[in-house]
């Protein structure tokens, strides 16, 4: 099984009421709750944790995009994967987005994948989100009944930029250029990047997963119990498809606090898990679901998208359903797996063989949980927990991971001396 330390990027100090004197998280928070310079601290102690998080030996590190929220601070993750690839060796960059609808033109994402594939030496995972609504189509203002269509064509123009020789020309609805000749160009081009789809649960999404030989990456916040029928259904779909079992086809995210007991964890990881349910997951339902964006099939088969559960949070006739509202709640619901180390392997254990995955992106930093906090969750996971776990799978070939240089033809990780204190 392959661990993948997956950072948001929450804003730390939304204030206590948030959720009761703001509409939402997203699209419409107020400027005012924005104070850049704290931000400038989250910013580099976030950079600090995911360089932690590579040092101890996670196999990768996974970054994404949002905008105009304060649940993730990410509106340009290439940003921090390209400082990554400098100060990190081995570990995979797992960029889990690029929106690629949003990209005019969608070369732009081909070009700066390419540069972070060449800084690093060919670690990237190139990950292809449709995106969510408040994203798309609030905060950047895309039509969503036209959505997956721009999608899907911004897709093709990336993947022919990075396997086509020669100069090109490209004429599509949504997209025409009449030179596309992209440099610089990925390391990882047999043929290219591995392509990584995060997803809610649609059944296009799966399909297309299948035709398209990419990874499928259900990044839901609701946990291996909630994500049991989506991984259930993703599994019968490529059963249908013909597709082999082999559980690198898929990606889990999964909340974790391990502590030396399960009480410690408890009292350790309380405050940022209700912070993160109750203030970076307070969506107003007026965002979550604009017709035309989930398609008719996903609808007929019932699935509903994670952001589509977090705005029904502030609707009282589902928040009792979904009860992600203390620390019992989201414990019981297997939202935040919590325990001992021992616990938490099984745990761990039992979400790898349940769901069939074989990629798990771990959240061990949430909500407002502190730099010591974050160090010590990723340090205790890395050091008592990972090594009675890497052993899944390994029957199973994982075709979808980077394959990077060699090490002795890649540069040296750069030391960075301490800047002298001014005078």
């Amino acid at each position: 099984m392959k661990l993948m330390w997956f950072h948001l990027m929450p804003y730390t100090e939304l204030p206590d009421d948030f959720n009761k004197k703001h509409p939402s998280v997203w699209v419409d928070i107020h400027s005012s709750l924005f104070d850049p310079r704290r931000a400038h601290h989250m910013y580099n102690d976030f950079m600090d944790e995911l360089e932690y998080a590579a040092e101890v030996g996670f196999d990768a590190v996974c970054v994404n995009e949002h905008h105009s929220n304060g649940y993730g601070l990410m509106p340009s993750p290439n940003l921090i994967a390209s400082s990554l690839a400098r100060r990190t060796t081995d570990t995979a960059l797992c960029v889990m987005g690029n929106s690629l609808a949003l990209y005019n033109p969608p070369t732009r994402v081909a070009e700066e994948f390419a540069m972070i594939d060449c800084i690093s030496g060919g670690r990237l995972i190139a990950g292809f989100p449709v995106g969510s609504p408040m994203d798309t189509c609030y905060a950047y203002g895309q039509n969503p009944s036209s959505l997956r269509e721009r999608y899907y064509e911004a897709h093709d123009l990336v993947k022919k930029a990075w396997t086509e020789k020669e100069t090109f020309a490209f004429s599509g609805r949504y997209n025409q250029q009449r030179y596309v000749n992209i440099w610089p160009r990925p390391i990882q081009n047999d043929p290219h990047p591995p392509i990584w789809i995060p997803g809610g649960g649609s059944i296009e999404t799966w399909r297309w997963c299948a035709e398209m030989d990419y990874v499928y990456c259900y990044l839901s916040y609701y946990g291996y119990k909630a994500g049991l029928t989506t991984m259930q259904g993703f599994w019968n779909e490529m059963s249908k498809l013909g597709k082999d079992r082999n559980p690198y086809r898929a990606g889990f995210l999964q909340f974790v606090g391990v502590a030396e007991s399960r009480q410690q964890a408890l009292d350790l990881y309380t405050e940022p898990a209700e912070y993160f349910y109750g203030r970076c997951l307070h969506v107003d339902p007026r965002f979550a679901l604009p017709p035309g964006y989930t398609t008719e099939a996903t609808q007929r088969a019932g699935i509903e998208g994670m952001m589509t559960k977090a705005a029904n949070l502030a609707n009282p006739s589902t928040k009792a359903a979904l009860k992600a509202t203390n620390m019992k709640d989201i414990v019981d619901g297997g939202y935040v797996l919590i325990g001992s180390p021992d616990e938490v392997v099984e745990q761990i254990r039992h979400v790898g063989t349940s769901l069939n995955v074989g990629h798990l992106m771990l959240l061990l930093q949430y909500g407002n949980m502190s730099k010591d906090v974050t160090k010590y969750n990723t340090r205790l996971f890395a050091e008592k927990v990972m090594p009675k776990v890497k052993d899944l799978f390994g029957e199973w070939e994982d075709k979808w991971w980077p394959k990077p240089m060699a090490r002795g033809q890649r540069a040296a990780v750069p030391a960075f001396a301490p800047q002298l204190a001014a005078e």
